[in-house]
């Protein structure tokens, strides 16, 4: 029967069965355009695989990928929304992890020598590691990080569980509820806080020996403060850096285009950091000492991104005459060729936030470096790494596991090495009369 409708005065024009199906077929079009859509956002599309693994080899190399069975079978996120490194983020970014624990540690203030007082916690290992060695994470989080991020309790209550004591840094001025004590907080680059935690460590456990860890901006700071001094890597054992972009002059100009939403979030990250900024005024901008100025208060109202706040405030904490200087002297990229003892940097190919270009620094390295090893994961965003079977994700990430292993396997490596040739020790006396040697002058 057919659709009659009146156009005028005497004039009928019949519609046909075609405008019911060319409704059906613009219904199908819009269904397949949503489809695609989301199959493109969340990049379902794109398979799960292994880390591309950089390294030489060496038998500490094939030592560790036999031992740490994580840098070579395939990572799994969860499938309906895993694939997509800007949810993976986001997930981070609002929960840290699920089913977060709450590990019960002790929290300590170091006075430094510019009146600024670093604080860190310390949490005791929950059982004896599998070597039976006393062995020590020491812990750098993220950007305005602290112990308190769920993501921070998420590993910690992992390590402890694995044998190991952790101490985890609180970025100076990143605590809730703890004011700062002079006019300066944390910095891109700076390592005074790291350093004052580590020395109070090895001070206190004679007998103790270390794994570093970074996340992000925390990986910057760990592997810069490794490089600086050579004795900076006694009683290391080894160091991890997760999600870092190695050098911030570089990553500049990239955090400026809208490729991966980057400009956004840059805008987001600014407005956390400015939120920060201002809640610690009184201290910052207040004091005798404070190197700040009304105009740079000013320039941080207006700033809509985190160069512009590293450039009114950040970098004359430490009196950089010039954003260029303080990008170039606080990123690792200046110092991390100097780190001997072995070291594993992490990045995911989907981090909205580090862009490719940055990991030729370490894929680089790690071609040209026994001691280093590359891994990067197809997924994961930025400090994601989720798994899970198709919606929920597990409270364990592969971040956490990752890291542990490869501890686990290198304190393995050194526990049956000789000692004279055991990393982060000085044994060259006693390694000499072992082999009967003559020490050259």
């Amino acid at each position: 029967m057919s659709t009659m409708a009146t156009l005028g005065d005497g004039d009928v024009h019949t519609f046909g069965p075609e405008l019911p199906a060319m409704f059906d077929g613009m219904k199908l079009a819009a269904v397949a355009t949503v489809l695609y859509v989301i199959v493109r956002c969340l990049n379902l599309k794109s398979p799960t695989a292994p880390p591309d693994v950089t390294y030489q080899d060496t038998p500490l190399s094939r030592y560790l990928l036999k031992s740490c069975p994580m840098l070579t079978k395939e990572y799994i996120p969860p499938l309906l929304w895993g694939k997509s490194g800007h949810l993976q983020t986001a997930l981070y970014g609002k929960m840290g992890r699920i089913n977060t624990p709450t590990p019960s540690g002790i929290r300590n203030f170091l006075p430094m020598q510019d009146g600024a007082t670093a604080t860190f916690d310390l949490f005791e290992a929950l059982g004896d590691h599998s070597t039976g060695d006393d062995i020590t994470m020491v812990i750098c989080p993220g950007i305005g990080n602290h112990s308190e991020k769920n993501y921070i309790r998420t590993f910690v209550d992992h390590s402890q569980r694995q044998g190991y004591r952790c101490a985890v840094l609180n970025h100076l001025g990143a605590l809730p509820n703890i004011e700062l004590t002079s006019p300066r907080m944390f910095t891109y680059g700076c390592t005074w806080e790291f350093a004052a935690m580590v020395g109070y460590i090895k001070r206190a456990f004679p007998q103790t020996m270390l794994v570093v860890v970074g996340f992000s901006l925390g990986g910057n700071i760990v592997c810069k403060f490794l490089g600086e001094n050579r004795s900076n890597q006694d009683r290391v054992i080894c160091c991890v850096s997760v999600c870092q972009g190695y050098s911030a002059l570089r990553a500049q100009e990239t955090f400026l285009q809208w490729d991966q939403c980057r400009r956004l979030y840059n805008f987001l990250m600014a407005d956390n950091m400015k939120k920060l900024i201002l809640s610690h005024r009184g201290s910052l901008f207040g004091m005798n000492s404070s190197k700040m100025e009304d105009a740079d208060l000013s320039r941080l109202y207006t700033a809509t991104s985190l160069m512009q706040i590293d450039d009114s405030i950040m970098r004359k904490f430490h009196g950089y005459s010039s954003l260029k200087e303080y990008y170039e002297k606080d990123s690792c990229v200046q110092y991390i060729h100097n780190v001997t003892v072995p070291l594993l940097l992490v990045n995911s190919s989907d981090d909205p936030l580090v862009h490719q270009s940055l990991l030729a620094i370490p894929r680089s390295l790690a071609e040209k470096k026994p001691n280093v090893i590359f891994a990067l994961t197809q997924h994961g965003g930025h400090l994601g790494f989720f798994e899970g079977a198709v919606l929920f994700p597990h409270p364990l990430t592969w971040m956490d596991k990752v890291i542990v292993d490869y501890a686990d396997a290198i304190c393995l490596w050194e526990k049956n090495r000789p000692p004279c040739r055991r990393t982060g020790r000085h044994h060259t006396h006693s390694c000499l009369q072992s082999t009967g040697a003559t020490p050259s002058v």
